[in-house]
């Protein structure tokens, strides 16, 4: 073959391809779109394109209500025992020290007192990340806890619910948090010191069913899942197809058992505002 008939060979690429480390990128579940990760951060974990509210932990509520170094934790030294001595696929007490090293928290529950915009709060966060919010005899002592500190010092108590519902390895002993919690509630009615319930997705189960609900008002973040039976159950139980978009917290605030949808940004300036009209 002639030589001007031959066609140059392109060069041979040496140089190795750079792997993007894991979890720089997001992938929002309801749009689809790619998020950087330290911008959704930056965007307190709020998708700029849709709108969804991803899942914040505790630490992530307390920074954004509270104002910076003005809190304290309460109860952190209460820790979950085994009444039942229960055993699923594994022992009850392994599976809570399997959370405690997961999550870092020593339950489900925290409780804070602190300033949101000056004013002194009690503020108890219900933490997914810790057996997905579950409600059990520890988180309901740490809650009544935090409801007795409302009323000796006159403060105002707001509760961040984001839970399954009740924790059912400890059987009866967590179903009776819902009558204990309810019935702490109404002492703090009596003194006439605002409860405030603030629900994120989800908010299931006996937690909805109790102090979830009771609050003097009750907000949710847009698009939160809020209900006590999930919608697979309730169909197979009454027999009919569900309205659209049941059980979330656009169709409860249409039904009367919101009082309002709060974006997250927006979130501690609502509640300030709230807390100076009914303080």
């Amino acid at each position: 073959m002639p030589e001007w008939y031959q066609r140059p060979q392109p060069p041979v690429r040496t140089s190795k391809r750079k792997n993007i480390p894991d979890g720089i990128w997001v992938k929002c579940p309801s749009c689809s779109e790619s998020l950087f990760r330290k911008e959704l951060e930056r965007d307190l974990n709020v998708c700029p394109k849709c709108g969804h509210h991803f899942r914040i932990n505790s630490s992530t509520y307390i920074n954004l209500l509270l104002d910076d170094g003005s809190w304290i934790e309460q109860d952190a030294n209460l820790t979950t025992d085994d009444p039942l001595e229960f055993k699923d696929s594994i022992l009850y007490s392994d599976r809570v020290e399997k959370y405690v090293k997961k999550s870092g928290l020593s339950e489900a529950l925290r409780c804070v007192t602190g300033k949101m915009s000056g004013r002194t709060i009690e503020l108890a966060i219900l933490d997914f990340s810790f057996m997905g919010g579950s409600v059990g005899s520890v988180v309901g002592e740490k809650l009544c806890r935090s409801i007795d500190r409302a009323i000796e010092t006159g403060s105002p108590l707001i509760v961040v619910s984001c839970s399954g519902g009740m924790r059912m390895q400890e059987g009866l002993f967590s179903l009776m948090q819902m009558a204990k919690v309810s019935a702490s509630l109404v002492k703090l009615s009596q003194a006439k010191i605002p409860f405030i319930s603030v629900m994120t997705n989800p908010t299931t189960g006996g937690t909805t069913a109790s102090f979830a609900m009771l609050g003097d008002i009750n907000i949710s973040e847009p698009g939160a899942l809020i209900g006590f039976a999930g919608p697979r159950v309730i169909k197979q139980t009454i027999g009919q197809d569900l309205p659209e978009g049941f059980q979330s917290a656009e169709f409860l605030l249409e039904k009367g058992f919101l009082d309002m949808i709060v974006i997250r940004k927006e979130l501690k300036a609502k509640l300030t505002t709230l807390l100076n009209l009914l303080m």
